[in-house]
């Protein structure tokens, strides 16, 4: 377990806005008025004993030079947003603190493999968020609050990683209750009890604690302690399946407009099943030509994978809307939530190809062009290669079976000529150099062989001489000399 502190985070994000004030005390307020609460506090405030919960005034009368500012909810979740997935370059699994904004727990488990350790680890996460202008502190260890205790109180900036779960223990007994993000309080009920620290707040029992501060204060007692054990919780950072098409013409009609978007809609639900995820939400943007965007929100009666179903409510919907000029761009945008194993299952039992309407479209070919206008090559016994395949009538198309190639890996494919193409018997004489193709592909650059095939006395003697020629165009292609006919043929070419 990992956890990385953004110190006073709204803080940071105030003082990124005014650079003229580091160096000052400074704080985030809830609305800049004397009587606003101090949310945030940066270190030189607490130089003077400012902290979270007094009074902006309060703050004033202690150091007459605080800066203070508004720091809106809005900006701090964007901000949270950002260094969520910034973090995902370090950890697949990132949870955001609920409670304070600056606190983000990751998952540290497996990484002593990918990095020399894990104080190279946390100083990579600190060296990362610094380029983005944030400071930061990660503290490494067995627990998240333990961590988060030895994160918060690490004044001098700098990473711990903890050896075992006894230090770690030993870490969170001395670090200062102000440094926690308990209320004030409790913070100052504590104080006058003399209890400064974690160490002396774990020490006191557990159902005094509930009787005298009340229920909330118990629940930090036994996450202090570590009797609660609470799993890291990751956020969902998985991108929104979206697609959008750009029309080359402002359109109108409803029906065509359902057209354009049903292999969109079609490809967003292969997307959804395979994150094993239902559509729960679409919406659909269509940009018109005056400029004008129109937004549009369909929800399912439950999560689903049907396309029929979906695109019956987009049917029902652009025909229920009106537009004040043609659409020129398209985009849709579904949400998704775990799908059931059933959902999936019905999911794959329609394959995006219909075995049933390619053998249909097939008959249809053999009965308008002849029942051998459908052939497929069958691999066959054979000394030369134009006897080493026959091409046989198909009578029924089988479902691919794809098998993974690395791209280094990747097959030839040769493309064969039936029969060779005989060439001119002065083509090896051209002025320019050894003419195969037509003009456009130029002469020969390069050959390979030659590559010797002979046999047939059992019928009629056979000997080929055969090269691979690259011309200037780049095409591979495949020649011989046939030594008994003495002539140039061309067989195929290389894909």
């Amino acid at each position: 377990m990992a956890c990385v502190d953004l110190p006073a985070l709204p803080l940071q994000i105030l003082l990124r806005a005014h650079p003229d004030w580091r160096g000052h005390p400074a704080a985030v307020v809830d609305r800049d008025k004397p009587q606003g609460v101090i949310q945030w506090v940066n270190e030189r405030a607490r130089a003077f004993r400012i902290l979270p919960g007094m009074r902006y005034a309060a703050g004033l009368a202690l150091a007459h030079e605080l800066r203070a500012g508004v720091v809106t909810e809005a900006m701090i979740r964007s901000e949270v947003g950002r260094v969520t997935r910034r973090l995902t370059r370090h950890s697949p699994q990132i949870e955001p603190s609920d409670r304070e904004p600056n606190i983000f727990w990751l998952n540290a488990s497996g990484l002593g493999r990918l990095y020399p350790s894990l104080e190279e680890w946390a100083n990579g996460i600190q060296i990362d968020l610094r380029r983005v202008g944030f400071r930061s502190v990660v503290a490494v260890g067995f627990s998240k609050y333990g961590t988060y205790a030895a994160a918060v109180s690490r004044r001098n900036g700098r990473n711990i990683v903890f050896a075992d779960q006894g230090e770690e223990e030993a870490c969170l007994k001395s670090v200062p209750l102000d440094r926690l993000g308990i209320e004030r309080q409790l913070r100052d009920a504590l104080a006058k009890l003399g209890v400064r620290t974690s160490g002396g707040f774990l020490a006191l029992p557990a159902e005094s604690v509930r009787k005298r501060f009340g229920a909330a204060a118990h629940e930090l007692h036994r996450l202090a302690g570590n009797r609660d054990w609470t799993p890291l919780k990751p956020a969902d950072l998985r991108e929104p399946v979206e697609r959008k098409t750009v029309l080359d013409y402002a359109e109108t009609n409803h029906e065509r407009l359902l057209t354009l978007a049903e292999p969109l809609l079609l490809s967003m639900l292969e997307s959804l099943a395979e994150r094993r995820e239902a559509l729960a939400g679409l919406r659909v943007w269509l940009t018109l030509d005056d400029k004008e965007r129109r937004e549009e929100t369909l929800e399912p009666a439950n999560p689903t994978l049907e396309g029929g179903q979906l695109l019956h409510l987009l049917r029902l919907r652009f025909e229920s809307i009106s537009l004040s000029a043609g659409a020129v761009e398209l985009r849709l945008r579904a949400r998704g939530v775990s799908a059931s194993q059933r959902q999936l299952e019905l999911f794959r039992e329609k394959p995006k190809r219909d075995l049933a309407a390619v053998q249909r479209a097939l008959a249809r070919i053999r009965a308008e062009l002849g029942n051998d206008a459908v052939l497929h090559a069958r691999l066959t016994e054979g000394h030369l290669p134009e006897a080493q395949f026959a091409l046989v009538s198909l009578k029924e198309l089988s479902r691919p079976r794809p098998v993974e190639v690395e791209p280094a890996k990747r097959p030839l494919a040769r493309r064969i000529l039936l029969p060779p193409v005989g060439l001119p018997s002065r083509a090896r004489h051209e002025p320019d150099g050894w003419l195969l193709g037509d003009l456009a592909d130029g002469p020969v650059e390069e050959t390979h062989g030659p590559h010797i095939v002979s046999g047939g006395w059992w019928m009629r003697e056979t000997t080929r001489v055969y090269y691979y020629a690259r011309t200037r165009s780049g095409r591979w292609l495949w020649v011989y000399q046939d030594l008994r006919r003495r002539r140039w043929f061309l067989h195929g070419e290389v894909e």
